[in-house]
């Protein structure tokens, strides 16, 4: 079966000792560990949620021959001693997931200054592109309006498009205008994840040649075209794009190609999700849709959302923090221990690799009363608040890709729940496929009615 480094991809070496300070799953570690219960479960999240269930929010499991710590409750959270908060948590895993070192292993002052670079370029392009993040949305909106009542609208298809056409084009720059460079960007893009987090943990890309011939190929094919962009624009007297302000760092090519691969893959994945997510939830409740259509009435008038009136915008943030926790958006985060900590009576050697079980925490009723409710008004609670910020999900510390993320669902909510109704699709059923990034697990449907 499928060791540890192979999910890993040379993610960090976890010292045996952290068993000795933690309650394990099992005292006596087999070749694979726990990999087949995680099999058994169908994702390392349900994995997770069992785990913390049987012992407690401080749990260790077995990736091979090696231990790894769990954290599942807000408050052991609260308490996990880590000062190397200079990389973010699930950047640290994506990056490991594709085998990239860069950034991982330098110093202190080059992460921050790397995660400095990467953070400017993401508020950058979106400062300098915000028109086309509306116009994109308006596009899609227009669309939408233009289909007959009883007409079904699939979320994933038509959100996923925009986000690709939304990432490509902010990250890349205008030449992912062409439709036909999007499709292609989307295939490798659909190749490359499908088999993060799945085909790695489960030792199935490991056993099919063809399908790790198919991920391998999709994966250069994509580095090709981010080195390939990165040239074209260097030099360039334009600075419009992700990729622009990489350039005028002093990155080497490769953290270049390390960085946009990131956030476009990251990038596209979460700002589809969170918009199909927002839309499907909305769909549910029209209480919701009519209080949010109140805010924007007031706060923006007849006029387009613009960047600078987004933060006055708060229920609609409230309504975009209850879709995250609500769906666990991101359900796992792995930070690595940079110093011996302890959580508890629990010790956590240096170099540890711990993870945030964030699914589990996000539905915990011990921190959100009614969990499984979609109630974004529990978030004018500043208990609620804050413990969304202490899991990464706002404040500074949040994913930079989830910022972005936020941004375009602003705009297309802004956009749409002014002009139309959505509707629920009677008897459809929703299963949660909890990867890195949780997905409905089948295409979503929904209905839209133009406002009277």
């Amino acid at each position: 079966m499928l060791d540890f480094a192979i999910f890993a991809v040379t993610f960090v070496i976890i010292l045996v000792g952290a068993v000795l300070y933690l309650y394990p799953v099992s005292l006596l570690a087999s070749a694979d560990g726990n990999l087949q219960d995680i099999v058994n479960k169908g994702s390392l999240h349900e994995f997770l949620v069992s785990l913390h269930q049987r012992f407690g929010s401080v749990a260790s499991f077995w990736f091979g021959g090696r231990p790894v710590v769990s954290l599942g409750s807000v408050h052991q959270l609260r308490q996990h001693i880590n000062p190397n908060h200079t990389t973010d948590s699930f950047e640290t895993m994506l990056k490991s997931l594709l085998g990239y070192q860069s950034g991982m292993v330098g110093g202190a002052a080059e992460t921050m200054m790397r995660k400095k670079v990467y953070e400017s370029g993401i508020n950058n392009t979106l400062t300098n592109n915000f028109p086309l993040v509306l116009k994109l949305s308006e596009e899609l909106v227009g669309k939408w309006k233009a289909f007959p009542d009883s007409q079904h609208t699939p979320l994933c298809a038509h959100l996923l498009g925009l986000a690709m056409k939304t990432v490509t084009q902010l990250a890349l720059g205008e030449s992912f205008r062409d439709d036909a460079k999007v499709l292609s960007f989307c295939k490798n893009h659909d190749a490359i994840w499908s088999e993060i987090g799945k085909g790695y943990l489960d030792g199935s890309l490991e056993k099919s040649s063809s399908r790790k011939g198919h991920y391998e190929k999709a994966l250069s094919e994509m580095e090709s075209v981010l080195l390939s962009v990165a040239k074209e624009r260097k030099g360039q007297r334009k600075q419009t794009a992700f990729v622009d302000t990489l350039l005028q760092s002093s990155l080497t090519e490769r953290q270049i190609m390390e960085d946009c691969m990131v956030f476009t893959l990251a990038g596209c994945i979460i700002t589809a999700n969170l918009c199909v997510w927002a839309l499907h939830f909305l769909s549910t409740s029209e209480e919701v849709q009519d209080k949010l259509y109140q805010e924007l009435e007031e706060v923006l008038g007849s006029d387009p959302v613009s960047l600078d009136k987004i933060p006055q915008l708060r229920y609609c943030q409230q309504v975009l923090n209850e879709t995250v926790r609500t769906a666990k958006l991101t359900p796992i985060a792995a930070r690595l221990q940079g110093v011996e900590g302890k959580v508890d009576q629990h010790v956590i050697p240096k170099e540890t690799l711990v993870i945030y079980a964030l699914g589990v925490v996000l539905q915990d009723s011990d921190t959100w009363s009614t969990p499984y409710r979609f109630d974004p008004d529990r978030f004018e609670e500043e208990s609620a608040r804050k413990s969304f910020c202490l899991l990464g999900f706002s404040g500074n510390q949040t994913c930079p890709e989830l910022r972005f993320a936020y941004t375009v669902a602003t705009v297309l909510l802004s956009t749409l729940v002014r002009q139309l109704k959505l509707h629920q699709l009677k008897g459809q059923v929703m299963e949660v496929r909890s990867e890195l990034v949780s997905t409905p697990k089948d295409e979503t449907w929904i209905t839209v009615s133009r406002k009277d």
